[in-house]
């Protein structure tokens, strides 16, 4: 039951990304116990732009390798002309480790 509960919660956060999303693409999150992985998909014809993981980058903690993914991703989308994108948190709190994320990539230059 608790799955159902936590897929409801997903596809409400992402309905309201995607209305908010106009022409944008969107950045989402995928957070497992020992892995993040964010990806910038342009939902108009269902490709990945850009993306990044934890598993390719890893310093100190969680938070630490989860602020160095967004990095990552911020200059791999800088390299496809990606600026503005519409964050999708994946049902996910915002807080600690996808906070930590959202935030790196706003100090790599995306904007949203």
């Amino acid at each position: 039951m608790a799955n159902l509960t936590a897929e409801r919660r997903r596809l409400r956060a992402r309905r309201k990304v995607r209305v908010a999303a106009g022409e944008r693409p969107r950045l989402s999150v995928f957070r497992s116990s020992k892995h993040i992985y964010a990806q910038i998909i342009d939902d108009q014809t269902g490709t990945t732009l850009a993306a990044a993981s934890s598993s390719a980058v890893k310093t100190g903690t969680k938070t630490d390798t989860a602020a160095a993914v967004g990095r990552a991703l911020a200059e791999a989308a800088a390299a496809k002309g990606v600026r503005q994108v519409v964050f999708d948190r994946g049902g996910y709190k915002y807080h600690g480790r996808v906070k930590a994320l959202a935030d790196a990539a706003r100090e790599g230059g995306l904007d949203f």
